[in-house]
């Protein structure tokens, strides 16, 4: 049995704001008496908007209304009435995601959202979404090639290693097409914090294409010591972002010697790469960054640009639907219900207590930890679990488990966090993917939860459901 659900995507980037309207058909792999097991079958898009440059108050705060304005008129120009929308996602992404009104902006576009996905997009989830969104993981898994990628927007590029269509490292350096911004006639209207020192460049001055060219050659140097093309100098910390990580460990360093690695790009800045688009073409330098990139050691090597670029991280949909889940869980002073909840894997290679810190000092929001947990633990094993756990200085601790273990290591993580600690474990949900969570008031003995993931073009990902976690 199919379903058709209609989908809206909503990118709200450092340069640019985009919508795509799209058709998914879900089907339920399971049989009739079984636990539903939806997949995203085909992903149609029925129509995708021009793109628009992110309407902005000033430097620091992102025009709500405008945006508004903007889905309005798509909305309209598409054919939708809001009721006729099922689902979707609002990704807030790139510097747009740290001005100081991005809350703002998700608050005028309420009324649209309904069910959707809604997040801001920090340089980790930012990167996962571009190589993605691009095919790059695609790409890797379809080749078997290892992949390095390259997402270069207006403020920001985000990076992401993918080994045999698996992200296994991220980054995020400060290079980006509109870090220097000007008129027509070359005056200058705005150069980036991040270029003090790098650029004698200021507002009002009148710039020329050499002088472009030398800003975006010293960019360019940064991606390539990332790339481990370039030996690395204090360039590379310079612009590396604070919010991910130390660049101690170039990409190359995360390679195995002698191993191919094949460099993809997306975002704006690769829709310039050799295709001679004027240097005043849009009032940036993102034309001028295209040129060098594609004259350096990035592309003499094997190299691809992502389907669309520009449209790599445009959201397909953040989609749901149904299973069932185990016969216990525990909740103890966490109010619900709560809503679009992302869902983080920790990292199986390091202690359980430090990986879930990482995990979740990665996200803006309250995450909740994925675990596969431990079939029929014994009590030593539910004891030191929870001692790992409490140990991560996680506030509040929201997890899902694969094994039904919920209610005991909830038990026992309140035994050591005490009374008013807040705890939610829920289990039998095997999560996957990019996905977020609604956990849903208590309907008798049960919590319903709704997992929902994000649809990728030309992807095929498995549907996000809902499921009953059981009695407290």
């Amino acid at each position: 049995m199919s379903d058709r659900l209609l989908s809206v995507g909503l990118d709200v980037g450092t340069t640019s704001t985009q919508l795509v309207v799209s058709e998914l058909t879900v089907e339920n792999r399971a049989g009739s008496f079984a636990v539903p097991e939806l997949a995203i079958e085909d992903r149609k898009i029925l129509y995708q908007s021009p793109v628009y440059f992110t309407p902005l108050v000033d430097e620091s705060r992102v025009d709500g209304e405008k945006i508004r304005e903007i889905v309005a008129r798509e909305y309209e120009k598409a054919g939708l009435e809001r009721e006729m929308v099922d689902t979707g996602a609002i990704i807030i992404t790139g510097e747009t995601s740290r001005k100081k009104n991005a809350k703002a902006v998700l608050a005028a576009l309420s009324d649209y959202a309904g069910d959707f996905v809604v997040a801001t997009a920090g340089p980790d989830l930012e990167s996962v979404l571009a190589a993605k969104g691009s095919g790059a993981v695609a790409f890797s898994e379809k080749t078997g090639k290892t992949v390095l990628h390259m997402d270069i927007g207006g403020g920001t590029s985000n990076l992401a290693l993918i080994r045999d269509g698996k992200i296994v490292k991220t980054g995020c350096l400060n290079v980006g097409g509109r870090l220097i911004k000007f008129e027509r006639d070359g005056e200058v209207t705005y150069v980036s914090p991040v270029l003090k020192g790098l650029c004698s460049l200021k507002a009002g001055d009148r710039v020329e294409e050499g002088q472009l060219e030398a800003v975006a050659e010293v960019l360019t140097q940064a991606l390539e010591m990332a790339a481990g093309l370039r030996e690395r100098t204090k360039l590379l910390e310079k612009l590396w972002t604070e919010e991910i990580g130390h660049p101690s460990v170039s990409f190359a360093d995360s390679s195995p010697q002698g191993e191919m690695v094949v460099l993809s790009f997306s975002g704006g800045v690769a829709e310039c790469i050799g295709k001679g688009v004027p240097w005043r073409e849009f009032g940036d330098m993102g034309p001028v960054l295209g040129r060098v990139i594609r004259e350096s050691r990035l592309c003499r090597g094997q190299y691809r640009i992502g389907s669309d670029a520009i449209r790599a991280t445009v959201i397909g949909a953040g989609s749901h639907s149904a299973q069932l889940s185990g016969s216990t869980v525990f909740c103890q002073n966490v109010a619900l219900p709560m809503k679009n909840l992302p869902v983080v894997f920790p990292d199986g290679d390091v202690p359980l207590g430090e990986a879930i810190g990482r995990a979740a000092a990665r996200q803006d929001e309250i995450p909740v930890i994925a675990l596969p947990g431990i079939g029929s633990p014994s009590y030593a094993q539910v004891k030191e679990m929870a001692e790992e756990i409490a140990g991560a200085g996680v506030e509040p601790i929201l997890l899902c488990l694969e094994q039904d273990m919920a209610k005991a290591l909830g038990q026992a993580l309140a035994v050591r966090l005490g009374r008013d600690a807040r705890i939610l474990c829920i289990d039998r949900v095997k999560l996957t993917g990019e996905v977020y969570l609604d956990v849903g008031r208590p309907l008798g003995p049960a919590l319903p939860v709704v997992v929902k993931t994000i649809i990728f073009a030309g992807e095929r990902i498995a549907a996000p459901v809902t499921s009953v976690a059981g009695s407290q």
